[in-house]
């Protein structure tokens, strides 16, 4: 049996043994917040990356929708969890915009979000549906400013990318169509399958089966060039809206804040996941590609760009949320 004056001499090892024998990062799961709808160009690819970056983690990084409010609502979700590297987020083309769109939004989108990872981009696609009687950009131009406010277009609305697509459009070539708002772009697409709205601009994600199908009709891509990915459709510049430029993305944030570790960690995870063949391809499947180079310190100037660039557009818009 041991004495007391063994058993002292042995708890103080034990007592430490927490402060060198804690588990590395990661061990325990990852939520990866996706703040919009399922089914959309953003939570696909976000589901894409949370399953592309498990292996490389060592753990399950599991995707979470928590959508509304033109991201608003999944992005401070996001900013209440600690900077500890278990809760990402992906941002797309609203995130720029959520501080403009909404003042009350107290945190920056640029400063309060840490990027680390440029993830893929997708030119969007300017759809109608059959019964619009237009079959390039000129007649469907044309067309608008005949029928004005009774042409509906389908949103998502506030602030998300089809919304800034569809109120560029009203801006650069004179319109005046009704934005019909949707909580999701898949509802809204849905609906203009149907026929209860009758043109939209999204994903090919969502978008190019349907057209490919023939229950719709792509007229032009909004991209600063074409693309292969919708062969055959000019970009909106060209086809006769000057300046028109729009693509869709998607990056990754960790908190700032995060141990630089832990976000080094993330960021190579994330990187090898975007130069995985495999992932590469399933992101071409669905119509998307990932960015030709990426790294922490593209993803922040690129996300600064974007956020000067929108908020610009929507001050001259003179965008607010309702």
């Amino acid at each position: 049996m041991l004495s007391r004056r063994h058993l002292a001499a042995l708890l103080p090892p034990l007592l430490a043994a927490p402060a060198w024998a804690q588990d590395p990062y990661p061990n325990r799961p990852i939520k990866l917040i996706i703040p919009v709808g399922v089914a959309g160009a953003t939570d696909i690819v976000g589901r894409l990356l949370a399953e592309a970056m498990t292996p490389r983690l060592g753990r399950p990084v599991v995707s979470e929708n928590i959508a509304g409010a033109g991201s608003t609502i999944g992005a401070a979700a996001f900013l209440r969890q600690p900077a500890d590297g278990y809760t990402l987020f992906i941002g797309t083309n609203n995130h720029p915009v959520m501080q403009a769109v909404r003042p009350d939004f107290p945190h920056d989108p640029a400063r309060d979000f840490q990027a680390i990872c440029l993830i893929a981009r997708q030119p969007n696609v300017l759809t109608v549906h059959p019964s619009v009687p237009a079959r390039d950009v000129a007649a469907l131009l044309a067309w608008l400013r005949a029928e004005k406010d009774a042409a509906n277009y389908g949103s998502t609305f506030p602030g998300a990318t089809n919304h800034l697509a569809g109120e560029l459009l009203k801006s650069l070539a004179g319109l005046d169509f009704t934005l019909v708002p949707y909580r999701t772009a898949a509802l809204s697409v849905q609906d203009l399958v149907a026929g209860r709205v009758q043109f939209t601009i999204d994903s090919p994600m969502m978008l190019a089966p349907l057209i490919q199908e023939g229950r719709l009709r792509g007229l032009a891509v909004t991209g600063a060039e074409r693309t292969d990915l919708l062969p055959g459709l000019p970009t909106l510049a060209e086809a006769g809206v000057p300046g028109y430029e729009l693509t869709a993305w998607q990056v990754l944030f960790v908190k700032p804040g995060t141990p630089p570790e832990i976000a080094q960690k993330l960021t190579a995870a994330a990187e090898q996941a975007v130069a995985d063949p495999a992932f590469r391809a399933k992101l071409r499947q669905n119509s998307a590609e990932p960015f030709p180079a990426t790294s922490p310190a593209l993803a922040t100037a690129f996300v600064k760009d974007q956020t000067e660039r929108w908020s610009a557009i929507v001050k001259r818009i003179g965008l607010k949320a309702e």
